[in-house]
């Protein structure tokens, strides 16, 4: 399209024409034209993280979601703070950068817990990048605390929190949400805490799960969403999207093809281009269609991570060590480099 061509921004019904009659390869020179734009020099970057789930408690019951356990199950579970620690020591062995933890809505957690964790984390590793929680969980420690989001926020980074990464958008479309998670925070929710975040100086990132009940519609609309966010002053340092996992959940169905989920990776890339980085999900796709994907707009590959589980809950169980993802950029014609949480270079390979 003249107007994409020309870095015009595109209306709504115009992204929605492109994601249901324009054709796959169209979509992604598209994509890849801007990519090679904003990022030019066939650079991929990556981050050595780990994903440390503190608890598999939560009150939101998803039905997408395999991995939560109300709070009596047997399997339930709440990390100590000693197991956390030994999850970052090992992180920090293998040369991570980032701790991403995410946990579920716990009815029992409030904010002197995160508080004493994050204190502990940061006193012992101030090296890492504590890239943790989703707005449904800063949300959820308000509300067990009694505080307004401004005051939650605040205090966590005092305590150490360092950025907050964008989980638990799913689809921002609240009849999408009520479908899927009626107990989880609305749109506009996810939205007030990403606002103050930013208001606040901290970097944050957005995401989408699509492939479960959502319409061509609602994925415009949430790309959009973000997009109007980050204009208005966000913070978002990248956007991923990644596709539903039916396997073990209760919602069931099926999840997106490989040419549903590049058609919309492309997408991504197009409207969102006051975002910076786009990611490819091979933690959902594999190892294969993350190469597909750095031809159709994607700049990064995300986080090694050294241990996940939420995903793997719903039988998705790819793995990935820095030498495998350096190769697999290498292999894909591009050049690899390690990068922090902020989008600094560490090193090129």
């Amino acid at each position: 399209m003249i107007k994409i061509e020309r870095n015009e921004p595109l209306t709504r019904a115009e992204a929605l024409r492109l994601l249901t009659e324009a054709d796959l390869l169209t979509l992604g020179r598209l994509a890849a034209g801007i990519r090679r734009r904003l990022h030019p020099g066939e650079c991929v970057t990556f981050v050595v993280d780990r994903n440390v789930n503190y608890t598999n408690v939560c009150e939101s019951k998803c039905t997408f979601c395999a991995f939560y356990r109300d709070e009596g199950a047997a399997d339930a579970y709440l990390l100590a703070e000693e197991a956390i620690y030994a999850k970052i020591d090992e992180l920090v062995a293998h040369g991570g950068t980032q701790l991403l933890m995410q946990g579920g809505l716990h009815p029992g957690l409030g904010i002197e817990w995160f508080e004493k964790l994050f204190r502990g984390i940061k006193a012992r590793f101030p090296q890492v990048q504590n890239h943790s929680l989703s707005p449904a969980e800063i949300t959820q420690i308000a509300a067990v605390s009694k505080l307004e989001i401004p005051e939650t926020i605040r205090r966590l980074r005092e305590a150490g929190l360092d950025s907050i990464p964008g989980g638990g958008a799913e689809i921002l479309v609240d009849s999408v949400r009520q479908a899927i998670s009626p107990r989880k925070i609305g749109w506009e929710g996810w939205a007030a805490v990403m606002r103050e975040a930013a208001r606040q100086g901290m970097a944050t990132t957005a995401t989408m799960m699509f492939g479960s009940r959502e319409k061509p519609e609602d994925i415009v609309e949430h790309l959009f969403r973000v997009r109007e966010l980050q204009a208005a002053g966000g913070s978002f340092t990248a956007f991923i999207p990644w596709t539903y996992q039916p396997g073990n959940t209760e919602l069931g169905g099926r999840s997106a093809t490989g040419v549903e989920y590049l058609k919309v990776l492309a997408l991504a890339r197009i409207v969102l281009d006051n975002v910076p980085n786009i990611q490819a999900s091979w933690v959902t796709q594999g190892a294969a269609m993350a190469q597909v994907a750095l031809f159709f707009g994607a700049n990064d590959l995300g986080g090694t991570m050294l241990e996940e589980n939420v995903v793997a809950a719903a039988g998705c169980t790819f793995r990935m060590s820095l030498d495998e993802m350096v190769e697999l950029i290498r292999e894909a014609g591009f050049r690899p480099a390690q990068r922090t949480t902020l989008y600094r270079t560490v090193r090129e390979f």
